[in-house]
């Protein structure tokens, strides 16, 4: 059998739905941690969508983490150590291990900040992935 799992995140419009988190005291409204409902190994990831002018509530960093946030619908901001940096739609930032962080969308947002948060830890990723294995004989399945 194939190592594989699908899940369905839903339309993005419907994610404010989720209620979630990692701990039943900092569940919330908006957020789906994906990786507790796949058998994931080296990665996390949670789906998020915050209505205008909601926030985090809260700062926070990682010893071992690193996050990748990726910015779908809305608008917002985040914080980064002693920056703010806007957010939208396309916006991609990767924080590295011991930056704090908080993010919120801004009052005036047209739509829910919608987000995908991806955390990994262990080893360095290698520039050119070494473990791939290609088969340029094999058909296409469509």
């Amino acid at each position: 059998m194939t190592d594989y799992q699908r899940i369905e995140l839903g339309a993005i419009d419907e994610w404010r739905n989720h209620y979630g988190g990692f701990r039943a005291t900092t569940s919330r409204d908006g957020r789906r941690v994906v990786d507790h409902e796949v058998d994931m190994q080296y990665i996390g990831l949670t789906a998020n969508s915050f209505i205008p002018g909601e926030e985090a509530g809260y700062w926070h960093s990682h010893a071992h983490l690193e996050e990748l946030y990726v910015f779908l619908t809305g608008r917002g901001e985040m914080g980064l150590d002693d920056e703010v940096v806007p957010v939208g739609p396309g916006t991609a930032i990767r924080v590295g291990q011991g930056v704090m962080r908080t993010w919120r969308a801004v009052p005036d947002s047209p739509e829910p900040l919608t987000w995908l948060c991806i955390r990994a830890g262990g080893t360095e990723l290698e520039t050119f992935p070494s473990d791939a294995t290609r088969d340029e004989e094999r058909p296409s399945p469509w």
